[in-house]
């Protein structure tokens, strides 16, 4: 077993090495840094329907829309929040009230709906996504698949309080 020599030269040295791992946060715990709100982007709110209905899935399903919903800052999870999808899909255009449903975020903050297959319109397969519930600021996405093969399309919200 290896003796160590406990004298003041070690103890500064040992001290030294502490204070120059806590004054560079080595030895801090984790922190979010300020997590910046996501910003609407253009087209999202095409063929909005303000209140569409709560629904376990769109149509007959088959593609899954997922993602998270956190809040500005801190990042945490926030449930209970409603998020709104529609999509042109194989069983109806985004502006038919049949292909709009909306569902709510679970304990950590996740969310999904199983909706129709999205297909290219204006030659890009997409969907539209918002958060309107009046407790942050309403904020749509459009995101864009790189295949109409794909079968699942995820989201990720950060919203910034009212």
């Amino acid at each position: 077993m290896t003796a160590i020599a406990f004298n003041r030269r070690n103890l500064l040295v040992a001290s030294g090495s502490v204070l120059a791992l806590g004054t560079c946060g080595l030895l801090l715990p984790a922190r979010a840094q300020g997590v910046a709100p996501t910003a609407s982007m253009p087209g999202g709110s095409n063929n909005y329907q303000k209140g569409a209905p709560t629904v376990e899935r769109i149509g007959k399903g088959g593609f899954l829309m997922t993602g998270t919903v956190r809040r500005a800052g801190d990042g945490a999870p926030l449930s209970g929040q409603r998020v709104q999808i529609w999509a042109h899909t194989t069983e109806g255009r985004e502006e038919d009230q049949r292909s709009h449903g909306a569902t709510l975020t679970d304990k950590n903050g996740v969310f999904r709906l199983e909706m129709p297959q999205i297909i290219p319109i204006f030659g890009q397969p997409h969907g539209h996504l918002a958060y309107d519930s009046g407790d942050f600021k309403t904020v749509f996405l459009r995101p864009v698949m790189r295949s109409a093969k794909e079968t699942s399309l995820e989201a990720h919200f950060i919203l910034q309080p009212v």
